[in-house]
């Protein structure tokens, strides 16, 4: 397993992260017995960042990871997330403190390496998305608190909503990591797209995010699964998965991921999954993948895929530090869009 550090904290991550959310759906939805074999195989493959949320299963993913944490003690970095719901943000600093201790109770910690702010970011508070302001002047105060407690190493966000906000908050060195959306799909954060390019488009935050020294945990890289090329579900997975940035539904996203099949075809990688899996690792801006799984064996086929490294330079256009995309997405554009 290689490692990477995760921005400017001076943790060193394994390349390759465990998610322990809903898509993949292992650690929610898998059996005791399950989960704590997925857990042990993964550190025995070097893994040392295992990501939860306290919205994964209504709370169950940090349960059901506390109880295998209690029971096989590695040495392993734990991220969680919170929201902050719209009737909380006249109290953003206790919502975060009142999910933090929650979620601390279910994880069975006493602090966690890395929380992160869950909620989508916008110009202007609207719904669930949080403004620039909030997370400047409300959020970033309130983690820096926890931090002083000795309740959290480190805090970040999930880059996700209004472009202009989220170049914004990485701008003013205000986190020390971000949970990028960045695939195969959805290549933007790495490299400039087209005009009309049918998922949301990023404006290349990586080069932000590397200015700025944030440790980057890429996620989505499956697109929720779509990378497979197959609409199939495992009866562990979320049987139906919303795209985030990557296009309008799942068999859009399917369908385009199967117009990538060149990948496979001239031998840059084994299978459309292996292709996703390697993709990121290209762009020095990365830190970690994370990969969530519905069985072991879905693990496995990760570690063995990421263990290959990037994709080879014949199979992507681009230059290594603005990072690839894929000449088949390039070449096909117009049809797959």
């Amino acid at each position: 397993m290689d490692y990477r550090s995760l921005g400017r904290t001076g943790l060193k991550v394994s390349v390759l992260g465990f998610g322990c959310g809903d898509v993949g759906g292992l650690i929610v939805r898998g059996t005791p017995a399950e989960r704590e074999r997925a857990v042990a195989r993964a550190v025995e493959l070097g893994i040392n960042y295992f990501d939860t949320a306290a919205a994964y299963g209504n709370g169950l993913s940090e349960q059901h990871l506390g109880q295998v944490l209690k029971a096989l003690k590695p040495n392993v970095y734990v991220g969680t997330k919170f929201r902050v719901p719209p009737e909380d943000v006249g109290d953003i600093a206790g919502a975060i403190t009142r999910s933090l201790e929650a979620s601390l109770g279910r994880l069975g910690l006493p602090r966690v390496d890395l929380l992160q702010l869950h909620n989508p970011l916008a110009l202007a508070r609207s719904g669930n998305r949080l403004s620039v302001a909030d997370v400047l002047e409300q959020v970033v105060p309130a983690l820096d608190r926890l931090r002083q407690q000795g309740k959290i190493r480190f805090y970040g966000m999930t880059a996700n909503g209004e472009t202009d906000a989220l170049h914004r908050v990485i701008d003013a060195g205000a986190v020390d990591t971000a949970q990028v959306f960045f695939n195969l799909l959805d290549p933007s954060a790495g490299v400039a797209v087209p005009a009309g390019f049918p998922g949301h488009d990023f404006r290349q935050l990586l080069s932000h995010t590397r200015e700025h020294r944030v440790g980057v945990i890429v996620v989505r890289v499956l697109a929720g699964g779509a990378l497979s090329g197959t609409p199939d579900r495992h009866p562990l997975a979320m049987p139906l998965v919303a795209p985030i940035a990557s296009g309008p539904d799942y068999a859009t996203d399917v369908a385009r991921a199967r117009a990538l099949q060149p990948l496979v075809d001239e031998g840059h990688a084994g299978s459309l999954v292996e292709a996703a899996f390697r993709f990121p690792l290209g762009n020095d801006a990365v830190s970690t993948v994370l990969v969530g799984s519905s069985t072991l064996e879905h693990l496995e086929y990760a570690a063995a895929s990421i263990a290959k490294g990037p994709l080879p330079p014949a199979a992507l256009i681009g230059s290594p530090r603005s990072g690839p995309t894929s000449p088949a997405l390039a070449e096909r554009g117009r049809r797959i869009e």
